[in-house]
């Protein structure tokens, strides 16, 4: 999997899952995405749903999936995979594949929350130099901070919506700090600019920081990843 986010979480495994698995409860932290709903299945059958990202006002983009979940482990270990695909001619991503592990820690002080994801891009060439260039930073970037929001609302009770203001007030002020700078001082801009990006984020603001990008060894995808491939999307 190309991209790689790691989280250490001191949570409840049943509340970790349900935060994760459960639709309106993921897409209120994951920044991804706007809107997951679930369409029906029978039981036992992988479960289908639908998903979108509102880019602009005017404007969203929507795709469908398909995921399963390994929900008891022998190793005490969870894990879920998805395959997704959109249709949308504005969407840069035309299709991929990703995972979900849940791993408690071996102190016991938590939970290693780990995604792998990859996908193709559309658009030729040219989607394949914006996505290396721009999309697949951002969509790393976007996907250890949603993880890093989901480690505020569980383990400070930190809403997503909170989170997300925080989140806002923090770079408003540290661009107003630039600003103020530059209309003071102007010689100490470029110094409180770096300085203003050298500082960690506050406990309360979720930080992309925070996670791990790269893997301690060498992840490997898992098997029931593998039996989704055989089922189509739609």
């Amino acid at each position: 999997m190309s991209l790689y986010i790691e989280a250490r979480i001191r949570a409840d495994l049943d509340d970790l899952w349900a935060r994760t698995q459960e639709p309106d409860r993921h897409q209120r932290w994951d920044l991804r995405f706007t809107e997951i709903a679930y369409l029906p299945c029978r039981e036992g059958e992988p479960q289908h749903f639908r998903y979108a990202t509102r880019v602009l006002p005017f404007l969203a983009i929507a795709g469908t999936g398909i995921s399963a979940g390994e929900k008891r482990r022998p190793d005490g270990t969870r894990t879920s995979a998805l395959r997704f695909a959109s249709p949308h001619p504005l969407s840069l991503l035309e299709e991929g594949s990703g995972y979900w592990r849940y791993v408690p820690t071996d102190d016991g002080d938590g939970i290693r929350f780990v995604t792998g994801y990859d996908y193709r891009p559309r658009w030729g060439r040219f989607g394949r130099i914006a996505d290396r260039a721009a999309f697949r930073p951002l969509m790393g970037w976007a996907t250890a901070w949603s993880f890093d929001r989901l480690r505020l609302w569980l383990e400070r009770g930190i809403t997503p919506e909170r989170a997300l203001l925080h989140g806002v007030a923090e770079v408003v002020v540290r661009v107003l700090c630039v600003v103020a700078a530059v209309l003071l001082a102007p010689w100490t801009a470029i110094a409180t600019a770096a300085l203003m990006l050298m500082l960690p984020p506050l406990p309360t603001t979720p930080a992309a920081r925070r996670c791990l990008r790269t893997p301690p060894e060498r992840a490997r995808a898992p098997r029931v990843l593998t039996t989704l491939a055989k089922e189509p999307l739609s």
